[in-house]
């Protein structure tokens, strides 16, 4: 490893429903004794919107844009040898944002966006966790949510296009993208020292990772 590589203090895992991001930020934050922050479940236009009701969408975004910012903006004041892992990225709320808003809410969204962006630190390094819509989907069947259940499978897949346009064109810190159609690292400790193993070395710019499956 180089000398002069420093560790991450602020980590961002990211990816769609289901690709393991808060998992993985549980287990990491576990490992490097740091922070946990973790996205909220608890967003009460959610059902609604999953139900296509008429003016939910732009109140679940609104409500995730306020609680994201709520939770981040403390971090700077927190002092760099803290370390933080987070199970998002304040950045990708606009994928949802551009996918679910009309013209009309998406120019007071895009207002509120780029004001409370400016006070939110950059993670040291994004970590995206991709996976195809089929396995997704899967995962998404075996946690029999209610709520999830609603998800379309067209819906899910324009989501992965979203995120695979969003990191391709990320370049906010550095990004390490990973491959997890393959892997089970939820259920499989192989896996998921293996992940680790590849979190844990530099990365230097955007870099992709295609591990194998542990079987």
């Amino acid at each position: 490893m180089d000398m002069d590589y420093e560790a991450p203090h602020y980590i961002a895992i990211e990816g769609p429903i289901r690709v393991g991001k808060t998992s993985l930020a549980r287990i990491m934050a576990e490992r490097l004794h740091a922070r946990a922050i973790l996205d909220g479940e608890d967003n009460p236009f959610l059902r609604d919107f999953y139900l296509e009701r008429a003016g939910a969408a732009f109140k679940a975004q609104m409500y995730f844009l306020n609680q994201r910012f709520q939770q981040l903006r403390g971090l700077c004041q927190e002092g760099r040898r803290a370390t933080f892992v987070a199970d998002y990225l304040f950045d990708k709320d606009k994928i949802f944002a551009y996918i679910n808003l009309s013209d009309e809410e998406l120019r007071l969204y895009d207002a509120y966006y780029e004001l409370l962006r400016q006070q939110i630190p950059t993670p040291d390094l994004a970590v995206y966790l991709q996976a195809t819509p089929e396995v997704l989907q899967q995962r998404i069947e075996r946690k029999a949510s209610p709520l999830e259940a609603e998800i379309s499978p067209e819906y899910l897949a324009e989501i992965v296009r979203a995120y695979d346009h969003f990191f391709y064109h990320y370049k906010a810190s550095k990004l390490l993208v990973i491959n997890t159609s393959e892997i089970d690292f939820v259920a499989s400790r192989e896996d998921l020292e293996q992940l680790l193993r590849r979190i844990n070395q530099p990365v230097c710019g955007t870099q992709y990772f295609l591990p194998l499956g542990s079987g």
